[in-house]
């Protein structure tokens, strides 16, 4: 599967002030598969290692942190020598040793020739439990994140890379031929079924049987709750798993706000809050704030107490929803709510994995709500998400009257466009092609 991420990869292995790397995900989004590809097709050699599964491996770090010896003991441990400038090592799970964190400090001032790149699923919150026991080498350092597939990726992986190709020069003047409209529709209703997990993703490409991507997918959710067992404190788990499995219900609310006391009777704030934090430090949940005032920053106006939570893979949230996939393709209003929270946490995680970080939801008491909010340069744009081509709506009418925003953003099943009035321009964004938002804006 071409991922994106690649294009960042490139650029790390040719700088010329290149620092260790550390990619940050969830587990099964793609980083162990990405690294590996990335080393086979780049370097003459590749050196993998996996603390999770070698004990070996930590014990070498676990000695002095020369990293003369250490690569020196690792090449031993294969029996193949580490060259800098011709091999990759990756170091895996590295969240496992504090002392392997710890070293890339010496890998970045002592053998800045040797490429070094580690991953880590779980790595803040593994750093958080750390605390003293670890010291991460700020500023010594490249992070970067990894996401699932995001929509573009899952179009390539369909093989659909000249229609990405195309698709990345489409202007928000030009409306799209309908022989484009529905092969993307179509496509985009896949991707909520699947999510952008690879496996799901590559199994639906070869099988295309709904059990079986359910049945991975039921998998991946039940290795996700037995790492609360392996990473989270032991008094947090019950918690945990009772947040974890209450989101669908949550966000099928009418409102959607999360309410701690809906998790579990008699449950409040403070009993829960740690372990929210915990899931999303995880990476497995993000939360969206609510705003008051949508002026710069945006952040300055958030309301911390007032939030939604979606899932970091929308695929995943409609398995936990039990939402049947073939009713992904209905068009029926007994099915309208749960398609357009589906719509929601998609756009939600396509904003993300493009660079907006943070987004936010702002609401008019009972009147009006617009879904994400986000702040581009001096701008504070709103965006509404509506699930089919349907979009009559009066809350980005609502807002768009209150605040005149120089830009708004409407994205549904509609074909792209592009119109202006007195209070300021709108973009008619179809979903399938929000990942373009930052060239459009």
């Amino acid at each position: 599967m071409k991922r994106l991420i690649y294009d960042s990869l490139l650029i790390w292995k040719e700088s010329t002030d290149r620092k260790p790397l550390i990619i940050e995900g969830i587990r099964q989004c793609g980083k162990t598969w990405i690294l590996k590809h990335f080393g086979e097709t780049e370097f003459k050699d590749v050196a993998y290692f996996n603390f999770e599964y070698d004990d070996q491996v930590q014990n070498i770090f676990e000695g002095d942190l020369n990293v003369s010896r250490i690569i020196k003991d690792l090449g031993i441990m294969r029996n193949i020598s580490i060259q800098p400038g011709k091999t990759l090592l990756i170091l895996d799970e590295i969240q496992i040793s504090p002392r392997a964190i710890t070293s890339l400090k010496y890998f970045c001032e002592n053998l800045p020739e040797l490429h070094v790149v580690a991953a880590g699923s779980l790595l803040g919150v593994a750093l958080a439990q750390m605390g003293n026991l670890v010291s991460f080498p700020v500023g010594k350092v490249q992070m970067l994140k990894m996401y699932p597939l995001n929509f573009p990726e899952f179009l390539m992986a369909k093989d659909g890379e000249l229609l990405y190709e195309y698709l990345k020069k489409v202007s928000p003047d030009e409306t799209l031929s309908a022989v484009f409209t529905s092969k993307l529709e179509e496509a985009y209703r896949e991707y909520l079924i699947t999510g952008g997990l690879p496996e799901v993703v590559s199994s639906w490409i070869k099988n295309h049987d709904i059990r079986i991507i359910e049945a991975i997918q039921s998998d991946i959710i039940s290795n996700y709750e037995k790492d609360f067992v392996k990473y989270a404190p032991v008094s947090e788990f019950p918690k945990l798993s009772l947040i974890w499995k209450a989101i669908p219900a949550q966000l099928a609310k009418e409102n959607q706000k999360f309410l701690f006391a809906h998790v579990k009777q008699g449950m409040r704030a403070r009993d829960l809050e740690d372990s929210l934090e915990w899931l999303i430090s995880a990476g497995l949940i993000y939360k969206v704030e609510k705003i008051e005032r949508p002026y710069i920053p945006i952040t300055t106006y958030s309301d911390v107490t007032n939030f939604k939570i979606y899932l970091s893979d929308v695929g995943l949230l409609r398995r936990m929803s039990k939402f049947p996939a073939d009713v992904v393709f209905d068009t029926s209003s007994l099915t309208a709510d749960i398609r357009g929270i589906l719509s929601e946490n998609f756009v939600l995680t396509e904003l993300i994995s493009n660079g907006f970080q943070n987004p936010y939801f702002w609401k008019s008491g009972g009147i009006a709500e617009v879904d994400y909010i986000i702040q581009e340069d001096v701008d504070v744009i709103p965006i509404e998400v509506k699930s089919s081509g349907r979009i009559r709506s009066r809350s980005l009418a609502e807002y768009r009257k209150k605040y005149n925003p120089r830009i708004a953003v409407r994205t549904s099943l509609r074909n792209i466009a592009r119109h202006s009035d007195e209070q300021g321009e709108v973009l008619e964004i179809p979903l399938y092609l929000i990942w373009r938002l930052k060239a459009y804006l």
